[in-house]
């Protein structure tokens, strides 16, 4: 399969090379290291799909003219519109010209995430009471210093729609009842910290993003009847660390499996060896998962916006 990369920024050079022989050209208005500076300017022939790197308000402009000249597309999250009709419009599109539109959501792969999906399908944890996941990182200040970056919900649809997508990937179906408890600017013009809350019927969930964690982290703390699961960073940031804990009855120290990894981040490979697959396989496009998020992004975003202002 032959790709170009529209979006030459940090995005864009780590799907370029996780394509390799595969990649043929790249695209970028500003970015002199790129071939091309439209993606329209690309001859149609030299390429089958497009690796989509780019800001949010293109997005559904871009991902419209490819999947009308029949090239498949992977995004990078979110999939933004100012309109869900547009997403709708766009699915349409995809599955009456026979292509794949694909948002990338590269936590899915990795491996402790994996294994948090497959611990919760087996049931061992039993009912689970409790989900909290932190995700932070340290960019606060080149995201103020951006052009586009700092605006909006800022930390909210960058890092939430990450933990918004795992929660979905964990537990299934869950609903859009989440509130927003926090939401600060402390350092950027948008939000820098927000924290989210929800109640699953039995289950709460709890997410926490911020911009000001100096040292990037991700930790998360699943509560359950006959035990708890916890997850300590990500691949990118090693080690990794997946522990399980089985519960005592009726109290005591339960007995502890972990699962230590060091090692280079796989997601960006194997997201592109799943993108690929399907494409081969011609698969059905399915924005349902993208309408879900944009629906609540959407909301929570207003709502964070308004709670920084009044706490600044």
């Amino acid at each position: 399969m032959r790709v170009i990369v529209v979006g030459l920024g940090v995005q864009g050079h780590k799907r370029r090379a996780t394509a390799g022989k595969d990649f043929v050209a790249s695209v970028d208005p500003v970015n002199r290291e790129a071939d091309y500076r439209r993606i329209e300017d690309v001859p149609l022939d030299r390429y089958d799909a497009v690796l989509a790197c780019i800001p949010d308000e293109p997005k559904i402009d871009v991902l419209g003219y490819c999947v009308d000249h029949k090239k498949h597309v992977l995004v990078e999250k979110p999939l933004w519109s100012a309109r869900e009709d547009a997403i709708v419009d766009l699915q349409a599109r995809a599955r009456r010209n026979g292509v794949v539109c694909y948002t990338a959501y590269n936590h899915r792969f990795e491996p402790h995430f994996d294994r948090m999906r497959k611990l919760i399908d087996e049931g061992t944890l039993g009912r689970i009471f409790s989900c909290r996941m932190f995700y932070g990182n340290g960019t606060a200040r080149l995201v103020r210093d951006s052009a586009w970056r700092d605006q909006g919900a800022g930390v909210l649809p960058d890092l939430g729609s990450h933990l918004l997508d795992t929660c979905r990937f964990w537990f299934g179906d869950v609903s859009d009842r989440f509130s927003v408890v926090s939401s600060r600017a402390f350092e950027n013009r948008a939000p820098d910290h927000v924290v989210l809350s929800s109640e699953q019927g039995a289950m709460r969930i709890e997410l926490e993003m911020t911009l000001l964690m100096w040292r990037n982290h991700f930790t998360c703390d699943i509560l359950a009847e006959n035990g708890s699961a916890h997850i300590a960073s990500l691949c990118k940031w090693g080690p990794t660390t997946f522990t399980v804990r089985r519960r005592i009855l009726p109290s005591g120290r339960p007995p502890e499996e972990s699962v230590t990894l060091v090692q280079d981040d796989p997601t960006w490979a194997l997201e592109y060896v799943h993108f690929k697959q399907l494409c081969a396989a011609s698969t059905t496009t399915d924005l349902a998962n993208d309408l879900w998020l944009l629906r609540t992004l959407n909301r929570l975003g207003e709502d964070a916006i308004v709670m920084a202002k009044r706490a600044s």
